[in-house]
């Protein structure tokens, strides 16, 4: 228990200092209210007036994000497979196979080479530009 004592203290001086700073915000900050303050911000740019049933979401957005987890999940699968990789060699030092086989290996060539063949596709067919 006494391991854990430090990371509680700092837990706790953590979650102090957050309710301190939002509790004594509304007596310490500037109170100029005006119209563009109280204005919903967007970036800088002027809100526009949307549909009441919200409207149409550009198809443009799902894409790039079903295309972010396709390669994203490339590296959850790279990442373990690296770090596991360790060489096993014989008594002259000589590398005989990586630590986890030759099967593993060509698995993730197969694998990689899956990756790369839709990286291709999506970089030819243009949907990696934002237009």
């Amino acid at each position: 228990m006494d391991l854990y004592v430090p990371i509680l203290v700092l837990a706790v001086l953590a979650g102090g200092f957050a309710i301190f700073s939002v509790a004594i915000a509304p007596f310490t900050g500037p109170k100029r209210w005006n119209r563009a303050k109280l204005d919903a911000y967007e970036c800088g740019i002027e809100p526009t007036p949307q549909p009441v049933g919200g409207g149409r979401f550009p198809l443009k957005y799902m894409v790039t994000a079903m295309l972010f987890i396709v390669f994203d999940i490339e590296i959850i699968f790279l990442y373990p497979w690296a770090v596991s990789f360790a060489p096993l060699t014989n008594d002259a030092g000589q590398v005989i196979v990586s630590g986890l086989g030759v099967f593993a290996l060509v698995e993730m060539l197969l694998f990689i080479v899956t990756v790369l063949v839709a990286y291709a596709y999506v970089w030819r067919r243009k949907g990696l530009e934002w237009d």
